[in-house]
């Protein structure tokens, strides 16, 4: 993106990177000239940021679940064309002033209607000098709790003062279901309207239907004959089915009519009253051509329904005299309610039966159904208004919120301010002895975050069956109890503490003091392996010459045979003398070195030899200080960062504080359960080494005076020497031998 000159940029260094600076109007309705390479940030994720996921859903108008560019300009554009001043997002004042908002553009005209609106709903001052805030606007159900129309195209109760059209509604809502209403309360929509009095047609034409006389057989009670019939229509059709098949042939009455066997097993059982264990066999014994008896003769557990079945259905049409049916009696029954049950099953299915005849009669006579659908017009006609409203609680969530996204999207001014966190941190994470305030909500360990070149903890946190995964930077300190498995207390950003514990770490230097040390603490854990090896080792091998004696006790009395005495390695005896001999020079030459050396030289060979030991461990941890950034991390979240957001010393000590005891607080240095043998003998070993060193010095200053060690032989004196010009003496012949 090309940049122009327009506007004169302002920018500010901070953490080693240039950032712009947005103060002004016309610093934020010029963004969308700024070269995007000069951009901290060019996408963040929607969700797992410090920031209303409300807002940013606003912001993110593809729903792609990132935050991009061309959306924060857009958003910046639309929230132009309806603020005065764009600085007014970068306030930190609580709520939107409605003086704020334009009045010279449509678009601000409306959302000020409509601010006024909510704010007069809500029983609140409208004035110029009113401030809406996100509480105002968020709850839709508040604002339009008092209102009859709310632009929603559903009506309620309230949207009439008419008795009987309420009434009415109240009836479409419980035939039809109800619709939600912006004022939280259930009504009725076009649809609903129209489908409610659609049923009542339906159910009213075939209602009308069943007033025919050809149809009411038994009149009034035709229902209650019906029913009389189907209770025992399978029992009738079987008893005519059985005296069939025995006018066919006669062999079959046996059979027919239940073999004896059947009636011995049931009549064996202790009966009831009911007769229920009949149920399953004939209605009557069965005979060729026999009527079927209603009222004598029949099977006791069906005597009850057929008294019923005579009553209802046979003594209205064929006369109460009638105490038995033929098979044509029967069919000619069956015929006469055919046409009542085809009634029946033409049913609209309906839910307006339930209103009863007489309230289905009353609405049907007043027909209010244009009366309702004129009162959902008048309600939709204040959609518009009921839009602005929305764009009023958008453009209050942009008051707060977008200046805070600014500040952490095209730079981060949030992170590099003490006083403000910036959105991607989670929270403050509280474990051995130090507070990490740079904690980063992830959804797992990453190999991304490592080219971060910080220390990082991976940790899961717990809280009442919810879990969260963060990111904690450790910028401060040591490292050496930090290990996975540790436990610690996490609070977000609402202050609510979650149970915290290491399940992954990402090594890297915390100080440059912590590696200067570090090769000492390696050594020493080194030594504490290497004894604990040892020590297992010996243990073992106790175990073994305990088991070893224990199986020789056990076996005493067995003999043995005597093992010849071993002989001595004499290779082995002299490469022991060598090897001592060997220790024993090399000791003396050092020690010459040592002693050999001024006492001024001491302390630098010292300097010297930590330096040796601690420089590499030391250049290795500033070389990494100097490259750590937050940018990896972020990127393992989802972020796309554009600059490298490094993390300095000075920026880390701030973002790692360690336990420190209060000023003026007062601490008794006594303590009862202090270990004084041990610092006894620390005190020993101390002493000892002073007095080594003093003896040292003392035996240094000894040989300058003596110009040799006191366990040296002194150096032999030399001859004077000869003068040139004299003659060289003639030596004296030696005395001749004498013989004896």
């Amino acid at each position: 993106m090309a940049t122009t000159h327009a506007h004169t940029w302002k920018f500010f260094r901070s953490g080693g990177l240039d950032q712009v600076l947005l103060e002004t109007d016309a610093d934020i309705r010029n963004l969308h000239t700024l070269d995007q390479k000069l951009w901290v940030a060019l996408s963040c994720p929607v969700k797992g940021l410090e920031l209303s996921e409300k807002t940013l859903a606003l912001i993110d108008t593809d729903g792609d679940g990132r935050i991009r560019v061309p959306e924060v300009l857009e958003a910046i554009k639309w929230s132009g064309e309806r603020l005065k001043d764009l600085a007014v997002l970068l306030s930190d004042q609580p709520g939107l002033p409605l003086a704020a908002i334009r009045e010279d553009t449509e678009e601000g005209r409306a959302v000020l209607a409509s601010a006024r609106r909510v704010l007069t709903n809500l029983g609140k001052d409208a004035g110029p000098q009113a401030r809406i805030q996100i509480e105002d606007t968020a709850d839709t159900h508040r604002i339009f709790a008092g209102t009859g129309f709310n632009g929603d195209g559903v009506i309620t109760e309230k949207s009439t003062s008419d008795e009987e059209l309420r009434k009415t509604i109240a009836d479409v809502v419980a035939v039809e279901g109800g619709e939600a209403d912006r004022s939280g309360t259930s009504g009725a929509s076009q649809a609903k309207i129209e489908a409610f009095y659609a049923d009542l047609a339906a159910y009213s034409a075939w209602s009308a239907r069943g007033t025919d006389a050809g149809i009411l057989v038994a009149g009034d009670s035709t229902a209650d004959a019906l029913a009389a019939l189907q209770a025992v229509r399978a029992k009738v059709d079987d008893y005519f089915a059985r005296t069939r098949v025995l006018s066919y042939d006669q062999r079959a009455a046996a059979a027919v009519n239940k073999p004896e066997a059947e009636f011995a097993a049931v009549a064996n059982k202790e009966l009831k009253g009911s007769g229920e264990e009949w149920a399953s066999f004939p209605l009557a014994h069965v005979e060729p051509g026999r009527p079927l008896p209603l009222l004598e003769g029949i099977n006791p557990a069906w005597a009850s329904a057929l008294a019923n079945f005579h009553a209802s259905a046979v003594a209205p049409i064929l006369g109460a005299h009638r105490d038995s049916l033929t098979q044509e009696d029967w069919t000619l029954l069956c015929t006469k309610f055919a046409a009542y049950e085809s009634w029946l099953a033409g049913k609209p299915a309906a839910a307006v039966e339930k209103l009863g005849v007489e309230r289905i009669k009353a609405v049907l006579a007043r027909n209010a159904k244009d009366e309702l659908l004129k009162l959902v017009e008048q309600d939709k006609a204040l959609e518009p208004e009921a839009k602005a409203i929305a764009n009023v609680d958008r453009l209050v969530r942009y008051q707060r919120d977008l200046g805070v996204l600014l500040r952490n999207f095209v730079n981060f001014g949030d992170f590099y301010d003490p006083r403000y966190p910036a959105i991607f941190q989670s929270g403050t994470l509280f474990l051995d002895s130090r507070s990490c305030d740079l904690c980063v909500r992830v959804d797992g360990p990453s190999p991304l975050a490592a080219m971060s070149k910080a220390y990082i903890a991976h940790c899961d946190l717990s809280r009442n069956g919810a879990t969260l995964k963060i990111a904690a930077c450790f910028t401060q300190g040591d490292s050496d109890f930090l290990f996975v498995g540790r436990h610690g207390i996490f609070y977000d950003r609402q202050g609510r503490d979650w149970d915290a514990v290491i399940t992954s770490v990402v090594e890297n230097p915390i100080s440059i003091r912590e590696a200067f040390w570090s090769p000492y603490k390696r050594f020493v854990r080194m030594i504490e392996e290497n004894v604990a090896k040892r020590a297992a080792a010996a243990e073992s091998e106790s175990n073994a010459r305990i088991a070893n004696a224990a199986d020789k006790t056990a076996n005493v009395d067995k003999a043995k045979p005597v093992e010849p005495p071993k002989k001595v390695d004499v290779g082995a005896v002299a490469a022991i003398g060598v090897a001592v001999t060997g220790a024993v020079s090399a000791l003396t030459l050092i020690l010459g070195y040592v002693f050999g050396m001024k006492a001024w030289q001491y302390p630098l060979v010292l300097v010297g030899l930590m330096l040796v030991i601690s420089g590499p461990s030391m250049i290795i941890a500033w070389l990494k200080l100097r490259q750590r950034t937050l940018g990896p991390i972020l990127d393992a979240t989802g972020w796309a960062i554009n600059g490298r957001v490094k993390i300095n010393v000075p920026l880390g000590t701030s973002l790692t504080h360690v336990a420190n005891l209060p000023a003026g607080s007062v601490s008794m240095r006594e303590d009862p359960f202090e270990d004084k043998e041990a610092k006894r003998r620390k005190r020993t070993l101390v002493a000892f080494l002073v007095t080594l060193a003093v003896v040292a010095v003392l035996i240094r200053l000894d040989r300058v005076e003596r110009g040799h060690y006191f366990w040296q032989k002194p150096p032999a004196e030399q001859p004077a020497p000869v003068p040139a010009s004299s003659p060289t003496p003639t030596p004296a012949a030696p005395p001749a031998a004498t013989t004896p």
